[in-house]
């Protein structure tokens, strides 16, 4: 997949071996590959990555648990789920010790006082915790605020690159 313009404007990794991640979804991939996810709004961007092994994963969380919507669907939009399957795809051959975890996302996207108006940090509060629960180190985050963020994670490196159009870029 190469980059793609909308209004002549860069918006994704400018590579051939970019890995589109959606909306509830996620994806595991290694080096040369880039994985890249646009438009976290209060959905959580979860970057692992194994330095060892230059593989990682990313993930675009929905919402924290199954009992968060009213909706069925995909198993993969939740932290609940999401998460320790990342893990664990990941994990392959005992590397769960050399994981690696940075969060970006989590924003207040929405005004009031329901259910919605605090999914963002609920969210990210969930995925802190299968984190934890897996004993996954957290490196860095980049969460809350109430802007759109995309993320792209460099699997030679580890290094993610979040861009949003209020702040710019900026490397975890």
């Amino acid at each position: 997949m190469s980059a793609y313009r909308e209004n002549s404007e860069w918006i994704g990794p400018a590579a051939d071996v970019a890995i589109y991640v959606g909306t509830g979804e996620f994806a595991v991939a290694s080096h040369p590959d880039i994985l890249y996810t646009p438009a976290l709004g209060s959905c959580i961007g979860l970057t692992l990555f194994d330095p060892f092994r230059h593989t990682g994963g990313l993930a675009h969380v929905m919402l924290p648990t199954p009992a968060d919507s009213g909706s069925r669907g995909t198993l993969d939009r939740f932290a609940s789920y999401a998460v320790p399957r990342l893990v664990e795809l990941l994990s392959e051959g005992g590397a769960r010790h050399r994981l690696v975890a940075k969060l970006i996302g989590g924003a207040a996207m929405f005004k009031g006082e329901g259910n919605m108006a605090s999914i963002g940090d609920r969210n990210a509060e969930e995925v802190r915790r299968q984190l934890d629960l897996l004993r996954i180190p957290i490196l860095a985050e980049d969460t809350g605020g109430s802007h759109a963020r995309t993320v792209e994670l460099h699997l030679d490196t580890g290094l993610v690159i979040v861009r949003s159009y209020l702040y710019g870029m900026k490397e975890l």
